[in-house]
């Protein structure tokens, strides 16, 4: 029996747990529900991850003049310190633009099916070049960016090795090909959580633990699920102000209207504020809103805790970044 058909069944649970009774199975049971995180995610077929392409990577990440201003980088809005976004309810870009969408972190992207909220891209390797073109973002033309970066012996030598058999290697095929590489290294394995998927069962507490349970018999993960913790479809999800038609800008469908990239629940303590526009800073006001509304679900208040307790136990290993010295 598949994991969702399993789902299915424990929905019978749902009204016990309303109505305060006990749980009839342990923690320890849920645990083939979910899956822990790989240390890396799947890798494209035709694509090669090589340490030469890795390190480039890393210098184009954080290097701002590959934009019409100079001091705007990929880093700038995921920033290492920040969870890898930039903790801001949106984007603020070239000339102190600001975007309509909140930044999603970039750890553990790779995982995704879909980038962005929109899902308009379906991989890192079209997400990486976006912000470049962005008027809102970097601001500046792929031609000039390549431009810029011929200018620099370090970076001649860097797309050389990274890419020896192209003769003509300083494009924009491959920066994508360069910043996707390193950005499917930025992983966050060995949370309490995936410590608890293999077998440690003290890796959560108590509170943990039935916030896990919790997750499961109210549906969650119907949407959050796989080692992302994310299905990366979209679904509707409408917020008070909001004139964001998400999902429907890029299709069309007027099923698509208001629906949004389910995002990932991995270290979500640490990538606040919430949601496609960063509306809701608090995490229990965020676990509150998204029971209302996908759920038709009011929490009570011990839930509500123990489902903040799971959230925190979700945080991972965060990788060891070595911010590079740039020509």
């Amino acid at each position: 029996m598949s994991r969702f058909a399993r789902h299915i069944l424990q929905g019978v649970a749902v009204a016990a747990l309303a109505a305060g009774g006990a749980l009839a199975q342990d923690a320890a049971d849920y645990r083939d529900f979910f899956e822990p995180l790989p240390a890396l995610p799947p890798i494209p077929a035709g694509t090669s991850m090589t340490q030469e392409k890795i390190d480039l990577g890393l210098m184009l990440f954080f290097e701002p003049r590959i934009s019409a201003s100079g001091i705007i980088s990929c880093a700038t809005c995921h920033n290492p310190a920040l969870g890898w976004t930039d903790r801001i309810p949106r984007a603020t870009g070239h000339m102190g633009q600001v975007g309509e969408r909140n930044t999603p972190t970039v750890l553990n992207s790779g995982f995704l099916d879909a980038q962005f909220w929109d899902g308009r891209v379906p991989d890192l390797e079209g997400q990486a070049l976006g912000p470049i073109e962005a008027d809102v973002e970097m601001a500046m033309s792929l031609d000039e960016a390549i431009e810029r970066l011929t200018e620099f012996d370090v970076y001649r030598e860097a797309f050389a090795l990274a890419f020896p058999d192209d003769d003509d290697p300083i494009r924009a095929e491959n920066v994508a090909k360069a910043i996707a590489s390193f950005e499917r290294t930025l992983n966050t394995p060995n949370s309490p959580f995936d410590r608890f998927l293999r077998g440690d069962v003290r890796a959560l507490s108590p509170e943990q633990q039935r916030g896990m349970v919790a997750f499961v018999d109210y549906g969650c993960i119907a949407c959050h699920n796989g080692p992302a913790l994310s299905d990366s479809n979209f679904h509707r999800f409408e917020l008070p102000g909001s004139k964001d038609e998400g999902r429907f800008l890029v299709t069309g469908d007027e099923n698509d209207r208001f629906a949004f990239r389910t995002p990932t629940l991995r270290n979500v303590v640490l990538t606040y504020p919430y949601f496609n526009n960063g509306s809701v800073a608090d995490l229990r006001d965020a676990i509150n809103l998204m029971g209302q509304q996908m759920l038709g679900q009011d929490f009570e208040d011990d839930t509500l805790d123990d489902l903040v307790a799971f959230m925190h136990a979700l945080t991972g290993e965060m990788p060891v970044v070595a911010i590079p010295s740039l020509p």
